[in-house]
């Protein structure tokens, strides 16, 4: 007979062994660390990509990998300089839509659609891709988690005190810091689940997200919290022409909800804004339930049900690579969208209205 914790449910959040992995190599030559997940040879499997946030890795993603991938193919990597993707000397937006590019050529059959989730930064790299080819082409319908198009160090709220110059000043001084995190410590983690997570975040959440956090290189979190600092997407935003549903959660410090209304009235094709009340900004840890719901309905809505042109085992020619339960959440939570019903989730059924 096992031992009790033999038997003992698997943590969501602890990284899942991919199926394959990938370098994917951007016009710039920086290869990207890429994993693919679930029924990778499928051709009817509908495949979905991640795309993580600044300071965070594929790890990030863990609780919607685990979901997705037991019918879907999902993709997921590294931005660079984060988890296994190489620092390089170039940050900026331009990149972000590069590396995104790269990756959907190296993982995407020619004319294959996919929906894309892009949480903080990863939704930023979205916005970015917006103009590009390989974004429109391959792009069905996109999900923005917990981000914004501009002004995020004015906005956001980690500083306690009222908007202005001052808290400007210093957010800009806290986020753009050099200081090496150390380890995860019980202090490290309090300060982390003030600045990033809602009050009722549980310990386990907490933990995966210092975890990933830390184990980012300070030099690649100065790097990258310049080109936030500078970051204007706003005539981006108003050229994403697919489908796009927005979340976010009403604590969000970071990048607090002002945001995403910003950008769900700037949005050609907004399918509806989310609010999580209570949560902060790393919803698809703190809600990865509903963040993995949201993206299942995307696909059904948007993605052919069958694949066409995806030949199995094949690896695009800008890629190399080997072959080498879900997590669940609740949240009162309301959606909006022009032209869309209101809904109004209370935990005993759905209500619509006008």
């Amino acid at each position: 007979m096992g031992r009790p914790e033999d038997h003992a449910a698997p943590d969501p959040y602890a990284p899942p062994v991919p199926a394959r992995e990938l370098t994917a190599v951007s016009a710039d030559g920086a290869r990207l660390h890429v994993e693919v997940h679930g029924p990778v040879d499928d051709p009817a499997a509908p495949a979905v990509v991640l795309a993580h946030g600044w300071t965070c890795s594929t790890a990030f993603w863990a609780a919607q990998i685990r979901d997705l991938a037991a019918d879907h193919r999902v993709i997921a990597y590294d931005q660079r300089g984060h988890g296994r993707s190489p620092a390089s000397r170039r940050y900026g937006t331009d990149v972000l839509a590069d590396d995104l590019e790269a990756v959907l050529a190296a993982t995407l059959a020619p004319g294959e659609k996919t929906v894309i989730a892009g949480h903080s930064m990863g939704g930023m790299t979205v916005m970015a891709a917006a103009r590009r080819p390989g974004f429109q082409e391959h792009a069905a319908a996109v999900l923005l988690c917990s981000t914004g198009s501009s002004r995020l160090v004015a906005r956001s709220s980690v500083i306690p005190i009222r908007a202005g110059l001052p808290r400007t000043w210093l957010t800009r001084r806290v986020l753009g810091s050099r200081t090496p995190l150390g380890p995860v410590t019980p202090l490290a983690r309090r300060i982390l689940k003030y600045a990033t997570m809602g009050p009722g975040s549980a310990p386990h959440m907490v933990e995966a997200c210092a975890r990933i956090v830390h184990a980012c290189p300070r030099r690649v979190r100065h790097a990258w919290s310049q080109v936030l600092d500078r970051l204007d997407l706003d005539d981006h935003v108003r050229q994403l022409t697919v489908p796009v549903a927005v979340v976010a959660g009403t604590a969000d410090r970071l990048t607090p909800p002002g945001h995403a209304r910003a950008l769900a009235a700037a949005l050609p094709d907004c399918l509806g804004l989310t609010e999580f009340p209570g949560l902060g900004h790393m919803t698809p840890v703190e809600a990865p339930g509903l963040v993995t719901g949201k993206i299942r309905e995307l696909v059904t809505g948007h993605v052919p049900g069958r694949l066409t042109g995806h030949v199995p085992g094949h690896v695009p020619s800008q890629a190399t690579g080997h072959v080498p339960d879900q997590a669940t959440g609740h949240v009162l939570g309301q959606v909006t969208g022009r032209g869309r019903a209101h809904e109004q989730h209370d935990g005993t059924g759905t209500r619509e209205g006008a």
